[in-house]
């Protein structure tokens, strides 16, 4: 079962991986080397108005820069990695695709709303309605959609979806998930004073200054990457995208209600309640282990034997294999 060389088990993975870290390699060392071109772009720009204009400081510009190559070269990746339709991706037409988001939203807003709700049981937090809130409930909601849209179908329809076609399905989960904790933990860097063609470079140090702090890493990562492993689950079990952007939408939504609906209290800060993050505590990991183990012994399986270690295939063998019809040709 297992007579199958090293290259063919191994080189697929090393390919996925190594195309990954090609990736960010681009999207970080390119962002930072746009960003100085934009900045000064809109600096020119804003000499010509009023001086009512307001620059945006540099960090905005390098972030802005970092998204946009990572939207930029998301598509040329997913083809490198041998994905090349939206349904291979996970928007599958099997049906039910709003049922199973609406399902994973209501368990992502739940997880997070038992969480704050304990938080300001506990004194950590308290109920405070400062400004528009019906604005900024409305922004969560337009930033939920759209980054839960994005970032799934990066990190588990892209990065998942591709390793788990060379690697086996958990080893998949876990560097994806890994991967997906290790860029959210990123920091904004601070603006310099003067920013020159170097600057976004500069920053690029700064933005993993929270690795430096191991009271920070734990239990803040692995927190991080206890969500990206339930996001990846979810994607597993069900076959789509659909569940894991409802939880995702539902987890964004209320990190920006939190801020909205609560202010901090003497008692905040601590690793077991959390900052306004709200998923960097000890308590926020029990809650989502919870949903974990949950969701790891309520959906089934989207393929009978789905937890068997079966050696991946090359691509010549998946183009060779035999189909349930009885006729030669590639997989589907």
């Amino acid at each position: 079962m297992f007579d199958v060389g090293e290259k063919q088990i191994f080189n697929p993975g090393m390919r996925s991986v190594r195309a990954l870290l090609i990736y960010l390699m681009a999207v970080f060392i390119g962002g930072a080397l746009l960003a100085p071109w934009l900045y000064f772009l809109a600096e020119r720009g804003a000499s010509h108005r009023s001086g009512l204009y307001h620059l945006a400081p540099f960090h905005r510009f390098l972030d802005r820069s970092l998204l946009g190559l990572a939207l930029i070269g998301l598509w040329p990746l997913l083809r490198y990695l041998g994905i090349r339709s939206w349904r291979e991706v996970g928007f599958s037409r099997d049906g039910g695709g709003w049922r199973k988001a609406g399902l994973g939203f209501l368990i992502g807003f739940g997880s997070l709303a038992l969480v704050a709700a304990v938080v300001i049981i506990g004194g950590a937090r308290e109920v405070h309605i400062s400004g528009d809130v019906g604005k900024q409930l409305l922004g969560a909601i337009l930033t939920a959609a759209v980054v839960a849209i994005l970032e799934e179908v990066l990190f588990r329809g892209g990065l998942f979806g591709a390793l788990r076609k060379a690697l086996q399905w958990p080893v998949a989960l876990v560097i994806s998930s890994a991967v997906y904790a290790l860029v959210h933990f990123l920091k904004k860097g601070n603006s310099p004073a003067q920013v020159d063609w170097l600057s976004g470079l500069g920053l690029l140090p700064q933005m993993f200054r929270n690795f430096a702090d191991l009271s920070y890493i734990v239990p803040a990562f692995f927190v991080l990457l206890l969500v990206g492993a339930i996001l990846a689950l979810a994607y597993q079990r069900t076959g789509s995208l659909y569940m894991s952007i409802g939880l995702h939408a539902g987890w964004i939504f209320w990190f920006r209600a939190y801020l909205a609906l609560t202010k901090a209290t003497v008692k905040s800060g601590s690793s077991f309640w959390g900052t306004d993050w709200l998923i960097d505590g000890w308590l926020a990991f029990l809650v989502l282990g919870a949903v974990f183990l949950v969701l790891w012994k309520w959906l089934p399986g989207k393929v009978r034997g789905e937890f068997v270690l079966t050696p991946a295939l090359s691509s010549e063998e998946r183009e060779n294999r035999i189909q349930p019809n009885g006729q030669n040709g590639p997989l589907v």
